[in-house]
């Protein structure tokens, strides 16, 4: 392996300090479980934004999959219909070990669609094809409905429903989940050879991951810090505050009865930075939060920034939708629940149970 280099101690290549040590916001979990014994334990279904108009020169393939990763499923497609990898597009990644569907596209102008239906098998399957006018770009998601069967809970049923309640009514840290950070922090291992070190040259992809990778980690820094603090679903003078469902950022100069009412409606959120080149849009004390907590990942953000990599901030919480616990035909609870795109499943898992560290 090659030698990293950054020194031994840098803050974001430390085991477990990008997920497993991360403070949780209600307590810690009140029980244990497993989620994922099998593919179907654990199943996402994609919330589109967009729907296909049924006409086009892009074939709209909704996929479902078990047991494989959305990239896979991406070249299998392009092998298939006899395009390169670039001719087809997806919204978001989905789990790999589960039952998921979602929407991929495929650019064939000119041309009718293959047969999908021959490729109907173990790891995937086309449920439909539908023509379209555009591609299907990268976050054209509302979000995805997961339903995740707990094998084994040991919990008590009052702190169990507690706990839920807390979620429901007042959300959860919005962590990146450990999967963006590859196996063992591999992306971010990956990220300092490419910008410190002597990588050689990477696809356009592999790159995006890896940065993403840095940003996620700065930002999760960030959140813990809050978390730790109580002020992760409050506002700080200065803060910059996004709209519940908006992308979209106002800055606080000042926190007042009404700011605070909205706040506990849940109407708007406090954000965290992405890091990179440009405003970082915090302003006094959320600023000085944030300047604490990223001050020895200086050198980390430098480097987004000398590669021009766009800043913008990210909702410290989420507020999960339609959550709720009932038991299967088995008597074995599943526990279902909407989240909006960029949330992570696992983030609001580990509020609730002790995970195995692959969940």
């Amino acid at each position: 392996m090659r030698a990293s280099p950054l020194p031994a101690d840098d803050p974001l290549l430390q085991p477990n300090v990008v997920w497993d040590d991360l403070p949780c916001a209600w307590g810690g979990p009140v029980g244990s479980g497993q989620i994922r014994t099998a593919p179907e334990d654990f199943r996402v279904v994609e919330v589109a934004s967009v729907s296909p108009a049924g006409e086009g020169e892009h074939s709209w393939l909704y996929v479902r999959k078990r047991d494989s990763n959305t990239q896979w499923v991406a070249r299998e497609l392009a092998r298939h219909a006899q395009v390169p990898l670039s001719a087809v597009s997806y919204a978001g990644l989905k789990d790999r070990n589960a039952v998921t569907e979602q929407w991929f596209s495929v650019h064939l102008p000119g041309r009718p669609d293959p047969d999908w239906q021959v490729l109907e098998g173990g790891a995937f399957q086309v449920l439909r094809a539908v023509r379209h006018s555009r591609k299907l770009k990268t976050g054209t998601l509302r979000g995805n409905r997961f339903a995740v069967r707990i094998r084994g809970l040991d919990a008590a049923p009052e702190q169990f429903e507690q706990r839920l309640q807390q979620l429901a009514g007042g959300g959860f840290p919005n962590y990146f989940g450990n999967q963006r950070f590859g196996h063992d922090g591999g992306n971010l291992a990956a990220a300092a050879q490419l910008l410190f070190g002597r990588r050689g040259r990477v696809s356009r992809h592999q790159r995006g991951i890896y940065l993403s990778a840095v940003r996620a980690a700065l930002f999760n820094r960030v959140l813990a810090a809050r978390v730790a603090d109580g002020s992760w679903n409050t506002a700080l003078p200065g803060e910059a505050l996004q709209l519940q469902g908006k992308s979209a950022c106002f800055v606080a100069d000042d926190v007042d009865t009404v700011l605070l009412e909205r706040l506990q409606a849940l109407k708007v959120h406090p954000t965290g930075p992405l890091c990179g080149e440009g405003d970082a849009l915090a302003r006094s004390s959320a600023a000085q939060c944030e300047q604490h907590a990223l001050r020895s990942c200086a050198h980390w953000i430098a480097a987004l920034q000398r590669l021009r990599v766009s800043a913008a901030r990210r909702a410290l919480r989420v507020v999960p939708g339609d959550l709720r616990c009932a038991p299967d035909e088995q008597g074995t609870p599943v526990l279902e629940f909407f989240l909006p795109a960029g949330a992570y499943a696992t983030s609001l898992l580990r509020e609730i149970l002790r995970l195995d560290p692959d969940a």
